[in-house]
């Protein structure tokens, strides 16, 4: 879905969030308190998601560290950051978000207690009502940093582990351990839901387990890359399209190679990148007599060849299918999401890469 800036953080809504939120809505109709200050709940608490990630991004920024983009999913918000922080760097920006939401309850509180207004029985707070509605708010913001600092990936608690167990094993041991301690994390909650009935915990379980895999995933994949230059993996055997092209000829290339996105060149300049879903766009809105200037992305990613692949891989993810690689302005290689892949499982099964010295 499209993203919305927050402090110049962009902030991308995942379908799912969105499928939650309505279901949120839904459940909360026919209550005792009022329409309004339950609408007002579900901002106070989707604020304080927000903050929570802002938080991150905040600390990452004093370390150096630029968020790429705030992705909201059922379980909350995954910043994600430019680079890999050192251990002792993942530490504070990782309980930066759980302390945020300390600090919102705190204070919430603090101004019930002020007023007079505090519910002490927990029977009456689990009973939504207007006069409850900033305790409430409160007590979620207490939930929000407990989950989150649960023991396992990709909560925060996740990240505390591995900065903790990395200052003692190599990184890429430490995310496996806390990757591991995820995906268990996630059965257990995923059978107690079951068990109980508890069909929201299913739900938020599927997605602990797939962020911890992912997470996991993404640790190999750094250690299949790390020392390894872009060059190494990058598609030299590439074609090319003129300016003046028409949709016509990038169809008929697209046909006659397995090639999946074309740089657009003006001699030895590149001018644009035309990915097939952008071609076929252009085919079906422009028909194909249209030019392929008016198709391309003129705000294609570039790596230099002598990058090291673990960091470009974030790069990648932004990127999309495709980034250029250049030296010097010229124009040398591709790096594809699909030769990646078959890059990292030839690594993973013990070929090294063409022109690189074993260590």
């Amino acid at each position: 879905m499209g993203a919305v800036r927050l402090f110049g953080v962009p902030v991308r809504f995942h379908f799912t969030f969105v499928l939650l939120l309505v279901f949120v809505i839904v459940l909360g109709l026919g209550q005792k308190q009022s329409g309004v200050m339950y609408v007002m709940y579900i901002l106070g608490l989707f604020a304080s998601v927000i903050l929570h990630e802002l938080g991150h991004a905040w600390v990452g920024r004093q370390y150096g560290i630029r968020t790429i983009e705030i992705v909201m999913f059922p379980i909350g918000g995954v910043a994600r950051l430019e680079k890999n922080p050192k251990p002792n760097q993942e530490l504070w920006i990782a309980l930066a978000g759980p302390f945020v939401n300390l600090v919102i309850a705190a204070a919430l509180l603090g101004l019930v207690y002020y007023r007079r207004e505090m519910v002490m029985s927990f029977s009456e707070l689990l009973e939504p009502s207007d006069a409850n509605l900033m305790q409430r708010i409160a007590f979620g913001n207490l939930l929000l940093a407990g989950f989150n600092l649960l023991p396992a990936f990709p909560m925060d608690g996740g990240r505390v582990l591995r900065a903790l167990i990395a200052r003692r094993k190599p990184e890429d041991e430490a995310t496996r351990i806390a990757a591991a301690a995820g995906r268990k994390l996630a059965i257990v909650m995923g059978l107690f839901g079951l068990l109980s009935a508890q069909f929201m915990l299913v739900f938020i379980a599927f997605f602990v387990y797939l962020g911890a895999a992912q997470e996991g995933a993404a640790a190999l994949g750094r250690v299949l890359t790390h020392g390894i230059p872009v060059r190494a993996a990058m598609v030299t055997d590439f074609r090319t399209l003129p300016h003046g092209s028409t949709i016509r000829d990038a169809a008929n290339l697209l046909l006659a190679t397995s090639q999946q996105d074309f740089p657009v060149v003006y001699g030895d300049r590149v001018m644009g990148l035309l990915a097939r879903n952008g071609l076929l766009r252009a085919l079906a809105s422009e028909g194909p007599d249209a030019y392929v200037s008016g198709a391309m992305n003129r705000e294609f990613a570039t790596l230099s060849p002598d990058m090291d692949l673990a960091e470009a891989l974030p790069a990648m993810a932004q990127a999309g299918s495709c980034a250029l690689v250049m030296d010097d302005g010229k124009l040398v290689g591709l790096l594809t999401t699909e030769n990646l892949s078959e890059f990292l499982l030839l690594r993973r099964f013990g070929m090294e890469p063409a022109g690189v010295a074993r260590t």
